[in-house]
């Protein structure tokens, strides 16, 4: 590369002979003239300013573009990480859920302001993650427009990011990991998050493999301890039943309107073992409601709640297939017939939506989970005494999923059924509830000893 120091600015061209306007930024280097076009001035503006800086700094330029040594890294090894960053989420849009997409952005807020070159005038951390967040890492037609300062931080971000394969080397690597395990504050971050965001990141450089970036996937060659999450639930947020039917019957005392109509979802996730998002798409076609005995709820669709921007329909809401199964594979769950007359009396109250929805505002909406948890903690405040509540019994509405499972398993139901009715893989419900299954210590050391004594 031929590089010199002999460096003249000019300044800038508008020219309004055309079909849009264009501001010309002009400049010399090695006595050649440069020039570069850009739609608006600010962006013209913000390109000399950088040139300036890399001037000033004393910096050399290539003879051959014009741009400072350090604005032509990006160039050096095929695609950038922000470009490649965005090819990856572009090809997995169509065939991922709308919190697969959050996930993958939100891991990549992280990853590609840390993988830059050190240019001067670097945005804010804030002023890049909203860049990305709102224009870059979307499908063009969902891109939202930006300012002149926005538009200035992409075309920095742009010129930064280190080339893909930075990556292979080991200190860049490990400024990636860095960047995962905090969160945008700087504090160290959860490690169920340092694990999905690591997720993201091997994913993505397993598609750097399968287009021979790499040769292996490089994160394995790397010495990092991913931190241990918690993957069992806690038994001290369970409930028994007597709590469950006590939290229940508070619900209703809430505001007044919306305990009222919570409370059958909420007996939904405790009675039926539902997820939220599974009661708030059930359906009246769904139920199987009899005067008496047990009815049945046969699952089709799960309603979950994700940011207007990662959804296809633009809506905080969007009705989807069933958690980790097919499209159109459905879910029995039996019901007790103290849910059963919860939802007769429901439906009678309140009606269905027009989509045939049970659980829904009063303008047929679908209540937030912000609703949901506001609800739940008043109720709790309703039907705990004051040091259950500072506990974390019964802490989040998803806790009365836990606590159904929990009894179905204590209960003596085979795993292999609970797993059919709550959704689980058996391996994976023993081992997430291996804590809550009560009374089987004493069993379990009464055999030691009958051993002990042979």
């Amino acid at each position: 590369m031929n590089t010199t120091y002999d460096v003249k600015l000019g300044g800038i061209q508008h020219r309004s002979d055309r079909d849009t306007p264009t501001y010309i930024a002009r400049w010399r280097v090695a006595g050649k003239q440069k020039s570069k076009s850009f739609r608006t001035k600010g962006l013209a503006n913000a390109f000399m300013s950088d040139l300036r800086q890399a001037a000033k700094a004393g910096e050399e330029f290539d003879v051959a573009t014009g741009l400072p040594v350090s604005m032509l890294a990006p160039q050096s090894s095929g695609p950038s990480f922000l470009e490649f960053a965005q090819a990856y989420t572009l090809q997995r849009w169509n065939t991922s859920a709308a919190r697969t997409r959050e996930t993958d952005a939100y891991a990549l807020l992280s990853l590609i302001p840390a993988l830059v070159a050190d240019a001067p005038r670097r945005p804010s951390p804030a002023d890049l993650r909203e860049v990305l967040r709102i224009h870059a890492l979307l499908p063009e037609k969902r891109r939202a427009g930006l300012t002149t300062v926005q538009a200035a931080v992409l075309n920095w971000l742009e010129r930064a990011s280190l080339p893909l394969s930075a990556l292979g080397e080991a200190h860049v690597l490990r400024a990636a990991l860095d960047a995962i395990s905090v969160t945008f504050a700087g504090v160290p971050a959860g490690a169920n998050t340092v694990r999905r965001k690591r997720a993201v990141l091997r994913h993505l450089l397993e598609h750097a493999v399968e287009q021979k970036v790499f040769s292996c996937n490089p994160l394995d060659e790397i010495k990092w301890t991913v931190p241990k999450a918690v993957t069992v639930v806690d038994p001290r947020t369970v409930v028994n039943p007597a709590q469950a039917r006590q939290l229940l019957d508070a619900v209703p005392k809430v505001g007044r309107k919306r305990g009222l109509r919570l409370k059958a979802l909420f007996g939904c996730i405790y009675y039926a073992a539902l997820r939220p998002e599974e009661a708030a798409d059930l359906r009246l076609s769904n139920c199987t409601l009899p005067e008496a005995g047990w009815g049945l709820i046969v699952l089709e669709r799960a309603r979950p709640q994700s940011t207007k921007r990662w959804t296809n329909s633009g809506k905080t809401h969007e009705s989807r297939s069933l958690k980790h199964r097919a499209d159109k594979e459905t879910r029995e769950v039996p019901i007790p017939p103290v849910l059963v007359a919860m939802l007769r009396e429901h439906i009678a109250e309140y009606g269905t939506a027009k989509d045939g929805r049970i659980f829904r505002t009063g303008t047929g909406g679908t209540y937030s989970s912000s609703a949901h948890s506001y609800v739940w903690q008043e109720a709790r405040k309703l039907a705990l005494t004051p040091a259950q509540v500072t506990s974390s019994l019964a802490a989040r509405p998803y806790d009365l999923r836990h606590a159904a499972v929990s009894l179905w398993l204590n209960a003596g139901v085979p795993a292999p059924e609970v797993a059919k009715r709550a959704g689980h893989g058996v391996d994976v419900l023993l081992r997430v509830y291996a804590k809550c299954m009560d009374g089987q210590q004493e069993q379990v050391n009464g055999k030691i000893n009958d051993a002990l004594d042979e």
